[in-house]
C-alpha cells in the first residue's frame, strides 16, 4: 500500500515497538489440562471459537450451563453443537483445517482461559447422548478437541472493558431487536415478524 500509514511487516520490526514477554509468561504455557484448566472449564457457560477454512476465518460464539464442555481426559475435550443458524461455518472449517482456538469466559471472574488445539467432528450416539439437555435434547454433533496448548490470560482486557459490572449493562432500548436490524439490512424481511420469530427461538425453542 502506498496510503502513507506506518506499518509493521517482520517479526524483528514488530519487536521493535514491544517488549519481550516475562519468562512467566512464556513458561505458563501447558500442553495438558491440569486441575485449575478444568476446574475453570467446569464453571465456565461461554467461549468462543475461532477456526479457518476456505472462506477465511471465523469466530463463533458457543454458550451453555456451566460446564457444557467435558473434559474427557487431559489432553482432550468434548464441545456440543447445539440448535444454530445452521450455516455449519465453525464445522465446515474444521472440515478444511482442524487448527481451532477457543477463549473461555467465567461470569465475575477476570481471567480468561485459552486453548488451540485441533478439532475432529464426531457423531457417535453414546459421546451425544452423554452431553443431551434433560436427557432428550440431543446435539447434531460434537467437536472433539486435541489440547496443544493451554493457558491461563491475565484479567486486565476484562478489568479495562468493567465487563462485570451490572451498573455498565446496556439496556435493551439501546439497540433495536435483531429482527429490525435484518429488516434494515436484507430487501423483504419484515421486522415484526422475524423479531416474534426470535422471541420463540430465545424462549421456548432455545434447544
Amino acid at each position: 500500500m502506498s496510503d502513507g500509514v506506518a506499518t509493521i511487516s517482520g517479526t524483528e520490526q514488530l519487536r521493535q515497538v514491544y517488549d519481550q514477554p516475562a519468562e512467566t509468561v512464556t513458561k505458563k504455557i501447558l500442553d495438558r489440562l491440569d486441575a485449575h484448566c478444568r476446574r475453570f472449564i467446569a464453571l465456565s457457560p461461554y467461549l468462543t471459537i475461532a477456526s479457518t477454512g476456505a472462506n477465511g476465518t471465523d469466530c463463533s460464539p458457543r454458550g451453555d450451563e456451566p460446564g457444557f464442555v467435558k473434559v474427557v481426559d487431559d489432553r482432550t475435550l468434548l464441545l456440543p453443537d447445539r440448535r444454530g443458524n445452521n450455516l455449519l461455518d465453525t464445522l465446515q472449517n474444521v472440515l478444511a483445517k482442524p487448527d481451532v482456538g477457543l477463549l473461555f469466559l467465567v461470569p465475575g471472574l477476570t481471567e480468561t482461559l485459552r486453548i488451540n488445539g485441533k478439532a475432529r467432528i464426531v457423531t457417535d450416539p453414546a459421546i451425544l447422548q452423554s452431553m443431551a439437555i434433560r436427557g432428550t435434547i440431543v446435539p447434531s454433533s460434537a467437536m472433539e478437541i486435541a489440547v496443544e496448548q493451554v493457558f491461563f490470560h491475565c484479567g486486565r482486557s476484562i478489568l479495562r472493558a468493567d465487563l462485570w459490572n451490572p451498573d455498565k449493562r446496556v439496556g435493551r432500548d439501546a439497540f433495536p431487536m435483531l429482527g429490525t436490524v435484518l429488516a434494515d439490512q436484507i430487501a423483504g424481511v419484515d421486522a415484526d415478524a422475524t423479531n416474534k420469530r426470535l422471541d420463540i427461538a430465545y424462549t421456548t425453542a432455545l434447544y
